[in-house]
């Protein structure tokens, strides 16, 4: 039996990484980490390329190919991607807008 829930138990203030309690700064650093690696993970795809190709077009160890197609964020910068995303013919552009809440500095 599925027990219904009737009322709701969590509010999101609208940023999952925010409600997890990472900073501006870091929240963004995955944010913008999970971009890229999306975008790689869907060019690879699109092109069904195998580990063993990647690790030559990449020029990495297939360790750091493997963490790359399992998602591992953590185990990649935001400038390896970058130099991967390259390496595949791809083009990164990074765009800043002000915050929609102005932050004063204290």
């Amino acid at each position: 039996m599925t027990k219904k829930i009737d009322a709701v138990t969590h509010v999101t203030r609208g940023d999952v990484l925010d409600d997890l309690g990472f900073s501006r700064s870091e929240a963004t650093a995955l944010k913008v980490k999970a971009d890229l690696l999306d975008a790689i993970r869907s060019e690879i795809e699109e092109k069904n390329y195998t580990q063993r190709q990647l690790v030559n077009i990449l020029d990495e160890h297939q360790p750091a190919v493997s963490n790359l197609m399992r998602g591992r964020i953590n185990q990649v910068s935001i400038e390896k991607l970058l130099r991967y995303s390259d390496r595949l013919g791809m083009r990164a552009r990074l765009t800043v807008q002000p915050a929609l809440k102005a932050v004063t500095a204290a």
